[in-house]
């Protein structure tokens, strides 16, 4: 069916919802949720933290565990992958456009300052400049 079609139900196609450790959402929450207009939501299955509804923390499953894709400034995910592979990582489909992959998993010992200063980065480079200044101006 088309999604023009009336009898069209998205709930026919949806992704099945993922569970995440709360020892996972919890310190993504805090970090996240302090942004100017930032909300927790679900894409295909999994939460993603957005701005105006574009994202920019989304959570991913793999075979090793849980992990967050971050928008990351031009050259930061060569350098944060160079510096620690066992951590980062060039993830499926968005790696191509320099987002880097985070593992979150307690074997992969995340360093949640370092992925709030990673977070910090995609959230500017993701949300209106209008709520980037009203982040700067405090």
């Amino acid at each position: 069916m088309a999604r023009s079609d009336p009898a069209f139900d998205p709930g026919e196609q949806a992704h099945p919802e993922v569970p995440v450790p709360e020892a996972v959402m919890e310190p993504l929450r805090t970090i996240c949720l302090r942004y100017p207009e930032a909300v927790e939501a679900v894409a295909f299955g999994k939460p993603t933290f957005q701005v105006r509804r574009k994202n920019f923390c989304m959570l991913f499953t793999g075979e090793r565990g849980i992990a967050a894709f971050v928008k990351a400034a031009p050259g930061m995910q060569e350098a944060a992958i160079d510096r620690d592979p066992a951590r980062y990582f060039r993830p499926p489909y968005l790696g191509g456009k320099g987002w880097i992959g985070c593992w979150l998993e307690p074997e992969a010992d995340p360093d949640w300052d370092e992925l709030a200063d990673l977070i910090d980065e995609s959230y500017r480079l993701i949300a209106p400049k209008r709520l980037v200044a009203a982040l700067d101006a405090g």
